[in-house]
C-alpha cells in the first residue's frame, strides 16, 4: 500500500521532533529548531532551520518539506510566512496534559503510526493514575512553588501545575494554572510567595542553571518553610517545560521523587 503520510517534516519546536523519534518516525524529519534538547541525536542527525520565534523560511523552503509542525500563536508569523509561500503547515496549541496526550495521538495518525502512539499513551497514562494512587497515601500535601523564570518571576505552566497535583502536591498558585501566557502568570509581588509560604521550591529557568543562593537571598525569603528546611530543587526544563512525552515520563518521576521526599 502506497505511504500517503508526510515524508519531508520540518518541526518547529522540540516536541514533535521528540514524538516523532519516540514513536520511531524519526527519517521523516528534514528539519528541526535549535532549542532541540530531546533526543539529544536529532541535532546530529538533522539541520537546524528555526529558533522558536524566528525561522529561516528560505532554508524551510529548500528542503521542500510536505509538512511543517510548529507552537502556539508565538510561531504565527512564521506559519503565515510559509503558507503565504504555498507550505502545508499544522500548529499545534496544547497546555495540559491531556493536550499532550492528544497531541501524540494526532501526530502518531498523521504519520500512520497511531498503533504505537496508542500504545505509548496508555502505558502513560497507567503509569500517571499509578503516582497519583500513590500520592493519595502521603500524609499531608505539600504545597509546591514552582519557578519557571526568575526576572520576572513566573509561576508554571498548565501541565506542570496537574503533575504536581498528581504528584501529591498542591501548587502554590492554583489561580494561575489556566493561564496559557507567561505574562499572565507572573508573580508581581515576591512577599505574595512568603504569605503562601511554601513547603517546597522548585525551579527550571529555561534552559538556565536554577540557583536555589539567589532565591534564598530574596528579601523576606528565609521565612519561607520551603528555605527553612533546605527543600529547594531543580527539575532540567528540557523534561518539565516542553509540552512533551517527557514531560509525562521524566518530568513526573522527578516531581514525585521531590513531593514524597
Amino acid at each position: 500500500m502506497k505511504d500517503r503520510y508526510p515524508k519531508r517534516i520540518v518541526c518547529l519546536s522540540e516536541e514533535p521532533t521528540e514524538t516523532l523519534y519516540l514513536l520511531g518516525e524519526q527519517h521523516r524529519i528534514v528539519g528541526i529548531t535549535t532549542y532541540t534538547v530531546r533526543p539529544a541525536i536529532a541535532k546530529k542527525e538533522k539541520p537546524v532551520v528555526s529558533a522558536f520565534t524566528s525561522a529561516n523560511i528560505d532554508k524551510i523552503i529548500e528542503l521542500k518539506p510536505d509538512l511543517v509542525i510548529g507552537f502556539s500563536d508565538i510561531q504565527a508569523e512564521i506559519a503565515s510566512d510559509l503558507i503565504k509561500r504555498g507550505i502545508e503547515v499544522h500548529i499545534l496549541n496544547h497546555r495540559s496534559v491531556e493536550g499532550i496526550l492528544n497531541m501524540i495521538q494526532q501526530l502518531g495518525a498523521l504519520v500512520g503510526a497511531l498503533d504505537k502512539a496508542t500504545k505509548f499513551i496508555g502505558e502513560t497514562e497507567k503509569n500517571l493514575d499509578v503516582i497519583n494512587r500513590q500520592s493519595q497515601r502521603l500524609k499531608s500535601k505539600p504545597v509546591v512553588y514552582f519557578e519557571e523564570w526568575y526576572d520576572p518571576m513566573i509561576t508554571g505552566i498548565q501541565w506542570v501545575t496537574e503533575l504536581i497535583e498528581t504528584a501529591g502536591g498542591i501548587d502554590c498558585f492554583p489561580e494561575h494554572k489556566n493561564k496559557p501566557l507567561a505574562k499572565d502568570r507572573i508573580v508581581k509581588d515576591p512577599k505574595e510567595v512568603i504569605k503562601r509560604n511554601p513547603d517546597i521550591i522548585i525551579g527550571s529557568w529555561c534552559g538556565r542553571k536554577f540557583r536555589p543562593d539567589r532565591v534564598r537571598k530574596r528579601e523576606g525569603w528565609d521565612q519561607i518553610k520551603a528555605v527553612q528546611n533546605n527543600r529547594l530543587y531543580e527539575i532540567d526544563s528540557s523534561i518539565i517545560l516542553q509540552p512533551g512525552p517527557a514531560a509525562l515520563t521524566e518530568g513526573i518521576s522527578e516531581l514525585k521523587r521531590i513531593i514524597h521526599e
